[in-house]
């Protein structure tokens, strides 16, 4: 019996037979060829074979994981359709007179390790991308398949690493779990694997792959982020006894549905849900959430090549509003920059922009887009209970623009004769320690404050959240953090503001207790995690909020 431990990205327990994950070889020659006419109809056909491939993945990708994961396969396919890219494969094939299989492979290296030697950590996991669009064109040009999964049972399976691709390519009722020797709790793989409920380990390390063969018998306990080769009959029992204590709970959290999510001494906390797409409302209806506490509005704009109009934007978030029936529907307004990035948008290359021009800063240097959208908000508005969220305030004067436009665009609808709801909530995002801190004088501003753990906790301890390496000195359950979501509390409070809490801590059910007793009103999470979070909530109580 060998045990290993990496991290856990899904906490579930598995019990069963190994597949090692093998990649089919991509052996590439170079080779001289004549008909270079030929040579670029192969490659345009390749491509074109890709793309294809990529939007059937996309496709399972949007039924199981939901658009705002599945968007990564449309920059995949953005990648493999990017001039700069395709120009340099074409002229190397004309000018040195080689083969497809050999061009892509090396420009495709030369990409790789191009956006491998950039500071930015976000860039740098773009490299992983670009090997994995080449080696999708290098395999249509071989017509061959990469990762090919003939198991008849299901196995856990044991890799390297796994790309994006192939991690939605797994076929679900065939995966009992998967274990990685490298990644990140960040990576996409990592984000594919927790919204795909596959109990995951990464980052265990070289040393296991060399002991893993098919057929081995292991225990994947992603609570833990252990992994044990060839359990003796004890370890495999409290396993299995883990497991199945696991599926009566997720039993029981269905028991829970149709019910409040009110603490042991009666205080009412709102359990929403987080998502990008109007695709994902059925998850959200499914779950029981009391609403959705952060509609990511940025997705309408990534998934495009051009600006979406008022009136394409308009029709999104009153299906929204329309669908959830009166439940209350928290719109944030355009969050992108940093690792969200628009092609048509023409940002310029920033050395962080992690601390560059991105959300509302982005909205404000571009306020004709920023106008669109609130204009399509507020007529959404008349059909809804909505509240609309700006992200990235860090000062007071961000705060009273936005506000000015927000007048300006009411008056404009009135003297339209278009309809609006004048009890729209206008609320912001609290993610840097600059919003938290002078939270006194935003909350008489605003109707409502929504924390953003994520970008809180990365400004706050100066980690970047796109970097592993940096994973072992951010605690997300750092004092500072806390000490900063309290006082965001404590002084909405004191202008009579709700406040919620919509990062990934809010799904972190070992604060939930501490969140209540500071006074937090709502919390927000992915569909899958409201039932668990309401759970949590029901087992807490509230102590008296003082005024």
């Amino acid at each position: 019996m060998l045990k290993f431990r990496g991290k856990g990205v899904y906490s579930a327990v598995a019990v069963g037979k190994i597949a090692v994950f093998k990649r089919q070889e991509l052996k590439v020659k170079r080779e001289k060829v004549e008909d270079i006419n030929g040579e670029l109809d192969r490659l345009q056909a390749a491509k074109a074979e890709a793309i294809a491939q990529l939007n059937e993945i996309y496709k399972k990708a949007l039924e199981e994981v939901g658009e705002t994961n599945a968007a990564i396969f449309e920059i995949h396919t953005m990648m493999v359709e990017d001039e700069d890219y395709n120009e340099a494969i074409a002229d190397m094939i004309v000018t040195q007179k080689v083969n497809a299989e050999y061009a892509v492979a090396i420009m495709g290296d030369n990409f790789a390790e191009m956006f491998a030697a950039m500071d930015d950590a976000y860039m740098q996991a773009r490299s992983a991308d670009v090997r994995d669009i080449s080696n999708r064109i290098i395999s249509c040009l071989m017509r061959s398949t990469s990762g090919e999964d003939n198991t008849n049972e299901p196995v856990i399976i044991c890799a390297d690493d796994l790309a994006p691709s192939e991690t939605v390519s797994l076929d679900k009722d065939k995966v009992l779990a998967f274990v990685t020797a490298h990644g990140s709790t960040n990576s996409h793989t990592a984000i594919l694997a927790r919204n795909m409920n596959i109990p995951a380990i990464i980052g265990v390390g070289e040393e296991f792959l060399s002991s893993v063969k098919d057929g081995d018998v292991a225990v994947v306990d992603g609570f833990t982020g252990e992994f044990i080769l060839n359990p003796d009959e004890k370890t495999v029992q409290d396993a299995e006894a883990k497991h199945a204590q696991e599926q009566e709970k997720k039993e029981l959290l269905q028991k829970l549905k149709g019910k409040d999510s009110i603490t042991t001494d009666g205080k009412k906390i709102n359990v929403f849900a987080n998502i990008g797409s109007v695709d994902n409302i059925g998850a959200v209806l499914l779950n029981d959430a009391e609403g959705i506490g952060l509609f990511r509005s940025e997705f309408l704009f990534l998934e495009r090549n051009d600006y979406p109009t008022e009136d394409e934007q308009f029709g999104i978030y009153k299906r929204v509003l329309e669908s959830m029936a009166g439940k209350k529907v928290i719109i944030r307004t355009l969050d992108i920059g940093a690792d969200k990035q628009c092609d048509y948008f023409n940002m310029p290359k920033e050395e962080n922009p992690a601390l560059g021009v991105r959300a509302i800063r982005l909205c404000l240097s571009n306020p004709q887009v920023f106008r669109v959208q609130l204009r399509a908000l507020l007529r959404a508005s008349a059909f809804g209970k909505l509240g609309i969220m700006f992200p990235m305030i860090a000062n007071v004067w961000e705060l009273e623009r936005i506000l000015q436009i927000c007048e300006e665009i009411k008056s404009e609808l009135k003297d339209e004769n278009i309809e609006y709801s004048e009890l729209t909530e206008l609320g912001i995002m609290i993610e840097t320690p600059a919003a938290a801190l002078i939270s006194h004088r935003l909350a008489p501003m605003v109707d409502f404050f929504s924390i953003g753990t994520n970008d809180l906790i990365q400004y706050t301890l100066a980690c970047d959240r796109q970097n592993p390496n940096v994973e072992p000195f951010c605690d997300t359950h750092h004092e500072a953090v806390l000490q900063l979501i309290d006082m965001t509390v404590q002084n909405a409070h004191h202008f009579g503001r709700w406040v919620g809490i919509c990062g990934e801590l809010a799904a972190d059910t070992s604060l939930t207790q501490q969140f209540i007793s500071m006074g937090v009103d709502e919390l927000s999470v992915s569909p899958t995690f409201v039932l668990k979070v309401r759970a949590a909530v029901r087992k807490s109580h509230a102590k008296e909020i003082q005024e």
